[in-house]
């Protein structure tokens, strides 16, 4: 567990989460996700947007959202939603290296993008994850 300012951030369960439902959950989900995951990481992120980071990926691993996730199609809307508020927030802190270290575990994940674009899922499994 990470602990923030007034929260606690269950680590272990995101990154149960992701292998769970990285692919229902699709990848423009876990991008963002992982870009928070990794500002959070980064030394230079101060604690006010550690918090904001937090709270949004609480939301995404929380079994009981406003959006069932396991809803296909909108299951993981709401989630998406929240992710993107958290992205928009802390901006400043998603830097370059944030940006590759969440590419380079994408591309583990789901494969380069095909040539229309749309992502090649491969499986995720307990080695995948830091």
């Amino acid at each position: 567990m990470v602990k923030g300012p007034g929260n606690t951030f269950d680590e272990a369960g995101f990154w149960a989460k992701l292998r769970r439902q990285g692919a229902q959950a699709g990848r423009e989900v876990i991008e963002k996700a992982l870009w928070l995951y990794y500002a959070a990481e980064a030394p230079g992120t101060p604690a006010w947007a550690r918090s904001v980071i937090y709270g949004a990926l609480a939301y995404l691993v929380f079994p009981a959202d406003a959006i069932p996730d396991a809803l296909p199609a909108v299951g993981f809307s709401d989630d998406l939603g929240v992710l993107a508020a958290a992205v928009t927030t802390v901006a400043l802190f998603i830097d370059d290296e944030v940006r590759r270290r969440a590419g380079a575990t994408l591309e583990r994940w789901f494969g380069r993008r095909s040539r229309q674009g749309l992502p090649m899922l491969c499986a995720l499994t307990e080695r995948d994850v830091p």
